[in-house]
């Protein structure tokens, strides 16, 4: 398997896009990773846009960088919530800084922004939050997928192969 070894963490919170966790985590976990959900508090039940459950593994405050090869940030509404949590912002700017790999999809942007790791890189997102893309000081692509070193970002859900492929790329050491 070829992520065999890897641990991903994807972060949950309500209002969630259905298939910005699942299919992550389900071909993540199909590569041999260990994927955790990890969310504002263990054992909680987060539930998507359209009612669909998540059981949070890990609280945010129990998951550190060191323990992670790379973090996914799912769109839907939930990236609003989660950058209102100081330790989601802290997780965001420790897997960045330690040159781990950082990957926000659709209205995930806006973690990044809120965690200040945008500054000077290349990203994409969701077409409604560009602008706070680029007030946060990103240059905006509008492409499927964008890869600016350990940074990975894509548009929305139908861009989901190309992101998945990017991260295992990335945790494969293929980039």
């Amino acid at each position: 398997m070829e992520l065999n070894g890897k641990t991903v963490a994807i972060l949950v919170e309500n209002l969630y896009q259905e298939l910005e966790v699942w299919y992550p985590l389900l071909r993540f976990r199909e590569a041999g990773a260990r994927v955790l959900t990890v969310g504002q508090e263990a054992g909680q039940t987060y539930t998507s846009k359209h009612g669909y459950p998540v059981v949070a593994d890990r609280a945010l405050a129990q998951i550190s960088a060191g323990e992670l090869d790379a973090l996914v940030i799912p769109g839907g509404y939930a990236p609003d919530i989660l950058r209102r949590y100081p330790k989601a912002l802290d997780l965001v700017r420790d897997m960045n800084a330690a040159g781990k790999i950082v990957a926000a999809i659709c209205h995930a942007a806006w973690v990044l922004c809120s965690a200040g790791i945008l500054k000077g890189r290349r990203a994409t997102c969701f077409f409604a939050i560009k602008d706070d893309l680029i007030h946060a000081g990103a240059s905006y692509v509008d492409e499927e997928v964008v890869v600016d070193r350990n940074l990975i970002t894509s548009r929305k859900p139908d861009d989901l192969p190309a992101f998945c492929r990017e991260i295992i790329a990335a945790l494969r050491g293929a980039r």
